[in-house]
């Protein structure tokens, strides 16, 4: 199994703009791996400690066809095992480890049946989940495990019992178990639900842009469940983060894009981003194992944009360590 990581790291979540005028339907299998390949270096080169592979494919699509695919099928909604592999972990050099995130099989599921009650499909998708963790696992390049879900607590076509979706969580985690497995949630409603499922050891909230979610999350739950925290210190929300300085300032920055960069570093500076990780710290303490950006990024403007945020959030948690917190 991957190394375990020592103290609090710095990820990301993994969407990222593409190159300007570059089309993935343009690319060849080879152009796609190199664009994934020269992406995760640009993160690195940002201090992005554990990458997750750049996400250009749509977060439902890239699991659904292969898991939809009569071939690949052991099952209705069950992938082979075979089959339950990630194209971008290829691009993913030998001996290094990246986070690996699988969007879960709550979100899945509503993508496409939105809100029905097929208990049994939901299982075979979370089975379907656990195995592109599995052969994830078998490529020795994860060390980080994440689990997207970010309609739990805010979506009204979820019609599963809590326990159904927990027991959904667990068996699409169930690989995970004695290693760093995150959940990604846009609500803390599910938080602590989340919390409470073997196999997911982090729960992450998006705590720059929705500072008073942390208020909800209970320390003592944290505690009890032997789980840990994953907060967001840098926002991503672009277009809120705009629409708030267009209106400030009087102007509309995506017709002066270079202003738009320096308005968003200036609101988005280090020193923002270490007070929101120095705050949630105070609040956690040691239940604090993950922090970085809100979500991915793939809004953004440009790759370069991009990146300096990544480096913002870097030297961020790099000037935390250094003040002893």
């Amino acid at each position: 199994m991957s190394r375990q990581i020592e103290g609090i790291f710095f990820d990301d979540i993994g969407s990222f703009p593409l190159p300007k005028g570059v089309r993935l339907e343009s690319l060849s299998r080879d152009q796609y791996l190199n664009l994934v390949r020269d992406v995760l270096a640009q993160k690195s080169r940002a201090g992005v400690e554990v990458p997750t592979y750049p996400q250009f494919r749509d977060m439902i699509r890239m699991f659904m066809d292969p898991i939809e695919n009569p071939d690949y099928a052991e099952d209705p909604y069950l992938i082979k095992k075979d089959h339950a592999k990630i194209m971008e972990l290829e691009a993913v050099p030998a001996g290094r480890d990246v986070r690996v995130c699988v969007t879960g099989p709550v979100e899945l599921y509503i993508s496409v049946f939105g809100a029905t009650h097929y208990p049994d499909i939901l299982n075979n998708l979370a089975k379907s989940v656990a195995r592109f963790f599995s052969a994830s696992l078998e490529a020795e390049k994860m060390s980080v495990a994440s689990l997207d879900e970010p309609s739990l607590g805010l979506n009204s076509n979820i019609i599963f019992s809590e326990d159904e979706i927990l027991d959904a969580l667990q068996i699409a985690a169930g690989p995970c178990r004695g290693m760093d497995c995150e959940v990604h949630l846009h609500s803390p409603l599910y938080a602590e639900v989340c919390a409470h499922v073997p196999g997911i050891s982090i729960v992450g909230i998006e705590s720059a842009a929705h500072p008073d979610y942390l208020q909800l999350i209970d320390r003592k739950v944290l505690e009890e469940t032997d789980s840990y925290l994953r907060a967001g210190i840098a926002r991503t929300d672009i277009l809120s983060l705009s629409a708030l300085l267009n209106e400030q300032l009087g102007v509309n920055l995506w017709q002066d894009m270079p202003r738009l960069e320096r308005e968003i570093l200036e609101r988005e500076s280090p020193q923002v981003m270490r007070k929101r990780l120095e705050r949630a710290h105070a609040q956690f303490g040691d239940r604090l194992r993950a922090t970085g950006p809100d979500c991915g990024l793939g809004s953004w403007p440009s790759q370069d944009l991009a990146c300096k945020l990544l480096a913002n959030c870097a030297a961020a948690v790099r000037s935390f360590r250094e003040g002893g917190a």
